[in-house]
């Protein structure tokens, strides 16, 4: 599957992983843009790197789908740490 293709999952997931973990973000809807694509190609290269496939199965497989929501959930928590934020 191709980068622009994770980039539009990305979109998607960073929303998704928002909605799994609510709490104030600095950045609003951009930056959960930026997370959810960030995180879908995290979530793309990580598919690669330990289940060793050239490519998750495709836009509308769910281990694709997946892939990018727990890369976006990781890129949110990551961002939640650095930047010192904590939900209550």
């Amino acid at each position: 599957m191709s980068i622009i293709a994770w980039i539009l999952i990305g979109l998607f997931a960073g929303a998704i992983a928002k909605a799994l973990m609510p709490g104030k973000d600095p950045g609003g809807c951009l930056l959960t843009m930026v997370i959810g694509i960030v995180g879908g190609l995290l979530g793309g290269w990580l598919g690669k790197v330990i289940f060793g496939v050239d490519s998750i199965d495709g836009f509308f497989s769910l281990s694709t789908w997946i892939a990018a929501i727990v890369g976006s959930v990781i890129i949110l928590l990551l961002y939640r740490l650095v930047s010192g934020q904590r939900t209550r």
